[in-house]
């Protein structure tokens, strides 16, 4: 999912194969599974608005180039640029 005014990529906690925990970009196999899936996520999530993101389609190994950015760290965001490539932005707090 990608922020339509920033081209922040949403990022959370997730579960690997093997049950670990890491931070990366939040994503689905398929983008029909995304499209049935991706409003009732946002719903989800306190103080996201639906019509603020929208689901854009990663390659398997940008995505996964995208996490090794993140360093498994909530202090980062990432955002995706028009020229295919990520830019991760340390989070002031």
């Amino acid at each position: 999912m990608q922020n339509k005014r920033t081209d922040q990529l949403y990022t959370c906690t997730l579960v690997n194969n093997y049950d670990l925990a890491y931070y990366g970009v939040k994503y689905w196999s398929e983008r029909e599974e995304a499209e049935e899936q991706v409003h009732a996520f946002i719903l989800s999530i306190e103080g996201l608005a639906a019509e603020e993101w929208q689901i854009i389609e990663l390659e398997e190994r940008e995505m996964k180039l995208c996490n090794v950015k993140l360093k498994n760290d909530a202090n980062h965001a990432l955002f995706w640029l028009p020229t295919r490539k990520s830019e991760v932005r340390k989070v002031e707090n």
